[in-house]
């Protein structure tokens, strides 16, 4: 599988979080897909815990971009949860035949910068 395959699985995957498009979401992954939140430690194996785990998804993420090579994809995003929460997320694909077989998301919230190193950084906005 290419990179522009890979990269419209995955752009079709956020397209149906945007819209709460629950078969488009999940038309997009193996049914035997597995889907890791290291921070978490939590793991969802298989597709009926995937849509049991997503059909209260409450988030609606913005790709911020999206790097493919092969059967791999990076997409890094910020996750609007419709309170006051702001999070940044790093989402890594792999697919196999053109669906994702695994996930691996990291969440993370912004933080101020430390100070000790204001000198030498510039700031972006993120």
């Amino acid at each position: 599988m290419g990179e522009a395959e890979t990269r419209r699985a995955v752009e079709r995957l956020f397209q149906a979080l945007k819209e709460r498009n629950v078969e488009l979401f999940h038309a997009q992954f193996h049914e035997d897909s597995i889907i890791e939140f290291p921070q978490s430690g939590e793991r969802i194996a298989g597709g009926e815990n995937r849509r049991a785990v997503y059909r209260t998804f409450p988030g609606r993420p913005s790709v911020t971009r999206i790097v493919a090579d092969g059967d791999l994809a990076v997409v890094e995003a910020k996750v609007d949860y419709g309170d006051a929460a702001d999070w940044r997320a790093v989402f890594i694909y792999e697919l196999c035949d053109g669906k994702i077989a695994r996930a691996t998301c990291y969440w993370a919230q912004p933080f101020e910068p430390a100070e000790g190193r204001a000198e030498w950084v510039e700031r972006i906005d993120g």
